[in-house]
């Protein structure tokens, strides 16, 4: 993806000048109106995981129909994420030329990532009438990974990480992290980590509830809390590598790989980002109807996801345009069904008309997945991106290559 995006950034700087590029501080001056007169007819393209095919029917099938309709803007969207989105705009800021990024899927390491190259156009939320629905004092939206969002990207849903198991191959599954030792020795096979965003915010979980202390990651990246609990956790993880699915020799390098081998009931447990994933996965008949989630104790790591709006973007515009429709109620509210995505909703409910709070709120129950009123006593705070970037260096270090 990234090379393709190369290519077409150098064909279109043969054609283009960079006195062409967009003003952002012109851009960001405009009333909502001008901003809706300036995106219409516009095509915009969105970078984002493109890893899950009913993520992709949400956009194919619902999005896409909807902004065309709305605003007679075509939604393009390409597979691309995390470091592939920052080499592309690093490498199109260096040649002097727009974007061929509109906005992109975003939050975490990556938002951290594109403010030090300065590549999102923004405060842009205070643009936006649906960015009155959110509560930004909520630090579990108004803050990503320990970094205030201060209208920079745009809330769009809001997950738990939970451990998904079969609960006919995995009956009494291990139900703290103090237990996970005893029960992954005592069924080897049945779990592995994947090498990814997913497996990584596992291991963070994982590393926080051996410390006891989730204030310990609260704040900016601590050298020496990293050191002393990366450490317990490598020990921790290793010593259980030969009891990991094909004895810790591999680890699945995408979280739809480990999905699937769950699905074929090669291992029992796999791991989501999003608490409610389990009820899409089982309805949809992709999961076995055995399949269960839950969070362990002492808690898992709660955030938002987020459309950062490329700050050298050619449709900008437009671009808002779709931001602000993926916070709606009405887009909000198709998302959060469990027989769709499933994807928590960002929105405060108390912010919202009696008529939209009413239907969220008569939305199809979680059947096999935790309540929300459950775990959010469990949900612990994203630590720094660089806790996030650190492990997955570490995890490949100290544990793949060790």
């Amino acid at each position: 993806m990234k090379s393709v995006l190369l290519v077409a950034l150098f064909t279109f700087g043969l054609s283009c000048t960079s006195s062409e590029q967009r003003d952002p501080a012109r851009i960001l001056t405009q009333s909502w109106e001008q901003i809706e007169e300036q995106g219409r007819n516009q095509p915009v393209t969105l970078l984002m995981w493109l890893g899950d095919p009913y993520i992709n029917d949400y956009m194919n099938k619902y999005v896409k129909p909807a902004v065309k309709k709305r605003y007679g803007i075509d939604l393009q969207t390409s597979a691309g994420q995390g470091a592939q989105i920052v080499q592309t705009l690093v490498a199109e800021r260096d040649a002097g030329q727009p974007s061929q990024i509109d906005m992109a899927w975003i939050n975490g390491e990556t938002f951290y990532q594109l403010r030090q190259i300065d590549g999102l156009l923004g405060p842009v939320t205070d643009k936006m009438p649906n960015a009155r629905y959110i509560d930004f004092s909520n630090p579990f939206i108004g803050t990503d990974f320990q970094q205030p969002v201060a209208g920079m990207e745009c809330p769009w849903g809001n997950v738990q990480l939970a451990v998904i198991y079969d609960a006919q191959k995995a009956p009494n599954p291990p139900t703290s992290f103090a237990d996970f030792p005893a029960y992954v020795k005592a069924h080897p096979g049945q779990l592995t980590i994947p090498n990814e965003f997913t497996g990584m915010t596992l291991l963070k979980s994982w590393m926080i509830a051996l410390s006891g202390d989730p204030n310990l990651f609260q704040g900016k990246f601590r050298e020496d809390v990293y050191t002393k609990w990366s450490g317990e956790l490598w020990k921790q993880i290793n010593a259980l590598k030969p009891y990991f699915w094909k004895q810790g020799q591999t680890f699945p390098e995408q979280l739809s790989t480990l999905h699937q081998l769950f699905a074929n009931g090669e291992v029992a447990f796999t791991f989501s980002n999003n608490d409610a994933e389990v009820d899409n996965k089982v309805n949809l008949g992709f999961f076995p109807k055995t399949a269960r989630a839950y969070v362990p104790a002492p808690g898992t790591i709660q955030n938002s996801h987020y459309m950062g709006i490329v700050k050298r973007a050619q449709h900008p515009e437009a671009a808002m345009l779709v931001a602000n429709f993926l916070m709606s109620p009405e887009a909000q509210l198709k998302k959060m069904d469990p027989n769709v995505w499933g994807d928590h909703t960002v929105l405060d409910l108390k912010k919202l008309p009696a008529f939209y709070r009413a239907k969220f709120e008569n939305l199809p129950t979680r059947r096999y997945a935790p309540k929300r009123d459950a775990i959010q006593g469990m949900a612990f705070q994203e630590p720094a991106p660089e806790y996030m970037t650190r492990l997955y260096k570490d995890f490949r270090r100290y544990v793949i290559e060790k």
